[in-house]
């Protein structure tokens, strides 16, 4: 084997073992849980000497054919590739203890190609190979849904399916585009500059990166997938593989297919994206009453920040946006375990049910709550660093408005986290709920790792920011080394105040409504104004999906009244009405006199021979 060809090892191993895991029969579970986690292990040791050499490339034919099938190692590619196979493994060692029904075998098996997918789009060298991975990304998003086993299950995999393979629809056109410009699908050496058509083609291409990432307004799916799908899938897809990904492609789109420059036209469109998501996402978070679905509004908002940071085109904002896709993946993840967890043992993820879970649950509770600390960019957290540095990078570019719309996303987020961890475990115990005990070491090991990378990547942010500052373009190396990095600063201050608004905040909604942690945000909800908005958007008023389908009913609707109704009644009136009164016309002229008749013969004899002798 050529020391290019060890790239092929990321993307086969996991689709292999993922086979193989699909054809043991679940008499055997325990075994085809060993050779998950066997894999996803040996996947993290490959992957991690990959740091031992240098970069390699790959290039074949692709199947026989003259189109090039080409894999290429960098350092970004390594970066991702490493979190990837930690993130597979996790999930995997979690999955295996808690799905013990016979759909954990599709599970294990989908979570592997996927893994294996996931692999082949970070290595691709080429926008045909990125797509042909890409693609395959979306079959298994299908698939992962439908394991939920409800009624509504298929038919949020069918939203999610529409959804995001329309963003990949579109990457598809940016792509082709891409192609008319510079006559080749691989990726350059020097990126294209933002103008004509390159214009067109990057914001097609964006779309899709955005898309998969679970950006607006094409991010609806996913709270319906929270109810619908394993909780296993929300902390594998939107919480870690769909953030890594999606916003790997952004990076390697803004820096290396095209060239982003701060403050043009195409920076403002990503950073008023980001704000947006951010916004708008973490509002609906703070009014959910169902854990599961909190968190996939978080999993949108959170999109908001990354998409933000790299939108500021800054040095400041592009490392804090890498890094807040790392932290995110990290907590968001952890989150979603936890709350996979507590419903295994209560049976339900309803914050009005829930309470004073934090003696049965400790570590659990414990995890949750750094994990939650380390979302709403708390010091010393990992999240803390990342917020801080896009804020610094939104300031950097002159725009105030956006920094602001970080803060205010870092407000309702804490307030969101509030509720949430006063609801689950330290508020007063629910009477209704049965006693339960904490979950197995299995499941609690990804959760205590992922809470401890929180941690450590907080107090020694250093170590990942050294790492992620060698993606930033070279254009903007020069800068990175004169940011200041302060633990404490006016940005900081900021931060802090914000915080103290959200306990605020979430102490008047929790003392107005009878003490109850789960009726905390209805001060919000119940604004004037906010009110209005919020109940259009409960009824779904926002969702584009929604909307499409109303559209394509009236649009249907109308053609069928307009057309076939239409063409009907035409036939109706012209052709049959129209035929019987010619037919009663001419019954008129049937008398039942032989005389007439031999008239009518006559005159049609002579009319004959007229038409004969013309001719």
């Amino acid at each position: 084997m050529s020391n290019g060809s060890i790239l092929l090892i990321p993307i086969l191993l996991p689709v292999i073992a993922g086979i193989i895991c699909y054809c043991i029969p679940d008499g055997l579970r325990k075994f085809r849980n060993v050779i998950a986690l066997i894999s996803g292990f040996a996947l993290f040791l490959i992957v991690a000497n990959f740091y031992k050499s240098g970069n390699l490339i790959y290039v074949s034919n692709w199947f026989f054919s003259t189109i090039v099938f080409s894999l290429k190692e960098d350092s970004f590619s390594r970066f991702i590739l490493l979190w990837l196979s930690v993130f597979s493994f996790l999930i995997t060692l979690y999955v295996s203890a808690r799905m013990a029904n016979e759909r954990s075998r599709e599970f294990i098996t989908y979570l592997l190609i996927t893994c294996g997918f996931a692999c082949g789009a970070v290595l691709a060298n080429s926008l045909l190979v990125l797509l042909f991975f890409w693609e395959g990304l979306l079959i298994t998003l299908y698939l992962f849904i439908c394991l939920g086993g409800k009624k509504s299950s298929h038919r949020t995999a069918l939203k999610g399916f529409i959804l995001v393979g329309f963003c990949d629809f579109c990457f598809i056109l940016g792509v082709i585009l891409y192609w008319r410009i510079t006559g080749s699908f691989d990726f350059p050496d020097s990126p294209v500059a933002l103008k004509g058509v390159g214009i067109l083609s990057f914001s097609l291409m964006v779309l899709g990166a955005t898309g998969k990432a679970g950006a607006l307004p094409f991010h609806t799916w996913i709270p319906d997938a929270a109810i619908d799908a394993p909780v296993g899938f929300m902390a594998f897809l939107p919480g870690a593989f769909e953030k890594l990904i999606g916003i790997y492609l952004l990076v390697k789109i803004c820096f290396n297919l095209f060239s982003l420059v701060p403050g043009s036209g195409a920076s403002m469109g990503l950073m008023i994206l980001g704000a947006f998501t951010i916004v708008i996402a973490v509002c609906m978070a703070l009014i959910q009453k169902d854990i599961k679905r909190l968190l996939s509004y978080h999993a949108i908002s959170q999109v908001g920040y990354m998409i933000l940071g790299i939108g500021t085109g800054v040095p400041a904002g592009i490392v804090g946006g890498i890094f807040h896709m790392l932290n995110h993946a990290i907590y968001k993840s952890a989150l979603f375990l936890g709350a996979g967890s507590v419903e295994q043992r209560t049976g339900t993820t309803d914050l009005k049910s829930l309470g004073g879970l934090y003696k049965e649950m400790p570590i659990t509770g414990l995890c949750f709550i750094i994990c939650s600390c380390a979302i709403s960019g708390i010091w010393p957290l990992n999240g803390y660093i990342s917020k801080e540095m896009i804020i610094d990078g939104c300031l950097e570019t002159g725009y105030k408005i956006f920094a602001i719309s970080a803060w205010l996303g870092a407000i309702f987020t804490f307030a969101s986290f509030l509720k949430a961890m006063h609801s689950i475990f330290l508020g007063e115990r629910n009477v209704s709920t049965p006693r339960v005990k904490e979950v197995g070491l299995p499941m609690l090991l990804p959760m205590i790792i992922l809470a401890l990378l929180c941690i450590i990547f907080g107090l020694f942010s250093s170590i990942p920011l050294v790492v992620i500052s060698k993606f930033v373009p070279q254009g903007h190396m020069l800068h990175l080394s004169s940011h200041p990095l302060n633990l404490f600063n006016t940005v900081s201050g900021i931060t802090i105040l914000c915080l103290i608004a959200a306990f605020l905040l979430h102490r008047y909604g929790w003392l107005k409504n009878d003490r109850k942690p789960y009726l905390a945000s209805e001060v919000v909800h119940n604004l004037p104004v906010i009110h209005t908005i919020y109940n259009l958007a409960e009824r779904r008023f926002f969702d584009i999906y929604e909307q499409a389908i109303k559209f394509v009913k009236v649009f249907a609707l109308a053609l069928y009244y307009g057309f076939d109704r239409s063409s009907d009644w035409l036939y109706e009136k012209l052709v049959v009405e129209s035929g019987i009164k010619m037919i009663k016309s001419l019954k008129s002229l049937h008398r039942g006199f032989i005389s007439e008749y031999v008239g009518w013969i006559f005159i049609g004899m002579l009319v004959i021979a007229i038409f004969m002798f013309i001719l």
